[in-house]
């Protein structure tokens, strides 16, 4: 009889755990990123969202939209404050339009050498703090800040200095690095990453900033764009990891905290997965006799960095929150004589 009522009691405390379990919350979520489904760097946050339901044990789901799935790239924001999306993976420069620093902080052009750098800001140097200062009066909550490789430019005609962006119709979004290569003499064109392809097949445009070596590759960029400059020296764009507020206020702390660990995660090895990738189209391209890779000079690169400079100065003094960041930043590259 006593091994009954101890096999009773048991059972019942089974039945309260799966009870409890069956009880706890699902979330369902819709996140949208900016590159197309078929970008090596779409695949990898794509796994990364099916890590997050395994590290959850079923209990967040996301779905990673491919650009324009839901809105435009620029609407994103809005879309997740209001709760068409609950989060997106993108370029805060999209966002430039409604506030300045939205461009500055989601690139500041020419700033970085490596990705490791921007990571040790965001997450140690007070960035993603500064970003969410930013971003939480808007309805989104930044979980995490990952990033790409220095992106190359994808080019129709051989940029070997400086002086060959002169006249230039290039493709950028609106923002810093719109405003930069207007300064060395080029002719952007602002247009979203999506568009990159067609314009660049049709002869729109010469040139485009359009993400890593191997994103272009990967859309068949480069049998328009044969003059790829690699490695970068311009653009490292943010990519930010974000979620409407309310719904990440409402979220218990330890999904919180797996969140935010497991995008932390996403956000370095997004950068190993995609170095490894660009390394190895670059040989692919290297043996292709139709591609000519381009390294541009250290002395071209400084040059660069000089206009950059420049533009970081002007952009600091829009608002309160770009003098802001600016200080932040700069205090940062300047305590690692990076600047």
């Amino acid at each position: 009889m006593l091994k009954l009522k101890h096999a009773i009691v048991l059972t019942g405390s089974a039945l309260l755990v799966g009870l409890g379990s069956a009880q706890a919350a699902q979330y369902d979520w819709k996140f949208q990123a900016s590159e197309t489904s078929g970008e090596p760097s779409f695949k990898i946050k794509q796994a990364w969202a099916d890590k997050v339901e395994t590290m959850t044990n079923g209990q967040v789901h996301i779905e990673i939209m491919p650009i324009n799935s839901v809105v435009g790239p620029t609407e994103t924001l809005q879309a997740v404050s209001s709760g068409i999306l609950q989060g997106h993976m993108t370029d805060p420069s999209y966002f430039s339009g409604q506030d300045p620093a939205f461009g500055m902080m989601g690139n500041l052009v020419g700033a970085w050498s490596n990705p490791y750098d921007f990571l040790e800001y965001m997450k140690q140097g007070g960035g993603e703090a500064l970003y969410n200062e930013l971003a939480e009066p808007y309805g989104t909550h930044l979980i995490s800040a990952a990033t790409f490789p220095l992106e190359s430019i994808p080019s129709s005609v051989p940029i070997e200095s400086i002086d060959d962006f002169q006249g230039l119709k290039i493709r950028a979004p609106q923002g810093m690095v719109y405003n930069i290569f207007e300064r060395i003499g080029a002719a952007p064109v602002n247009l979203p990453g999506s568009e990159v392809y067609t314009a660049l097949e049709k002869g729109v445009i010469d040139a485009a900033d359009s993400t890593v070596l191997s994103n272009n590759d990967a859309q068949g960029i480069h049998a328009f764009a044969p003059y790829p400059l690699y490695p970068g020296f311009h653009s490292m764009p943010m990519i930010a990891v974000s979620i409407n507020k309310d719904v990440w206020d409402d979220l218990p702390e330890n999904l919180q905290v797996t969140l935010e660990t497991a995008f932390d995660d996403m956000a370095y090895d997004l950068i190993a997965q995609l170095k490894e990738q660009d390394l190895q189209t670059l040989q692919e391209l290297n043996d292709n006799p139709d591609v000519h890779p381009i390294d541009l000079s250290q002395e071209e690169r400084k040059r660069f960095r000089q206009a950059a400079e420049q533009e970081w100065q002007e952009w600091a003094g829009k608002n309160a929150m770009t003098q802001k960041y600016y200080d932040s930043v700069t205090a940062f590259l300047r305590a690692r004589n990076q600047l």
